[in-house]
């Protein structure tokens, strides 16, 4: 009970988050999420575009089937150590280790989203006169909102939780609580990092829920299809 007490203090004490200290929740935060938002980005332009490529053609189907299954398998503290010994310490081992982590759920994402939609509607977009590239960008990438932001959501999820191994090669972000903690044995510590990363993740979730619901078209959601049904009932 005392350790949660402790957690409590640490989490509600306003010198834990002045931003003006190295080692406050402010400054973790900020370090997290800059670790989190690059490496996203990277797998973005890595992944999305590929995925768009094979989802539309059909081509190397096997690509982001088997980089799905990869993804799962490849131990991303391994990964790290690997990189450290390649690049050395620093910033872009842990980005390394981020990208690989997050391009597997992006591309299956991308790719499982375009071979979702139904082939007649596509068919129809090109009985309409659309080149394949208006085919792709108005028709099939629309439909596969849905699942594509279901990836990337998959996708932040994961690097958020996994950006705490930047501490281990002296870098920032909540890993800093957890790995500190332990080296001194302030458990109370730990456990407020675990939640602090826990915290992250559900906003950053609710967040990007809060964004697939603007971008997907209410027509693919089903939404419009509610309120047509509700002012029926209700006229």
């Amino acid at each position: 009970m005392s350790v949660l007490s402790d957690v409590a203090a640490f989490l509600t004490d306003s010198a834990s988050w002045d931003p003006s200290s190295p080692d406050s929740i402010t400054t973790r935060l900020v370090q997290h999420l800059e670790y989190t938002a690059l490496a996203l980005a990277i797998a973005a332009v890595v992944a999305i575009p590929v995925g768009l490529y094979i989802g539309h053609t059909g081509r190397f189907a096997f690509l982001a089937i088997n980089a799905g299954n990869a993804g799962r398998a490849l131990p991303t503290l391994g990964l790290l150590s690997l990189a450290v010994i390649v690049v050395g310490i620093g910033l872009v081992p842990v980005i390394v280790a981020l990208v690989v982590l997050a391009v597997p759920p992006l591309l299956t994402a991308t790719y499982a989203g375009l071979r979702s939609v139904d082939p007649a509607t596509v068919d129809a977009a090109r009985g309409q006169g659309m080149r394949e590239r208006q085919v792709l960008l108005r028709t099939e990438v629309p439909m596969a909102m849905p699942i594509l932001m279901s990836g990337v959501r998959n996708a932040t999820l994961q690097v958020v939780a996994t950006a705490t191994v930047a501490a281990y090669v002296a870098l920032g972000g909540f890993g800093r609580f957890l790995v500190d903690g332990l080296a001194v044995r302030e458990y109370a510590q730990v456990v407020a990092g675990a939640v602090l990363v826990a915290a992250l993740a559900i906003v950053l979730d609710l967040l990007l829920a809060g964004v697939q619901r603007l971008v997907v078209s209410p027509g693919v959601s089903g939404r419009a299809l509610t309120r047509t049904t509700t002012r029926k009932v209700n006229p």
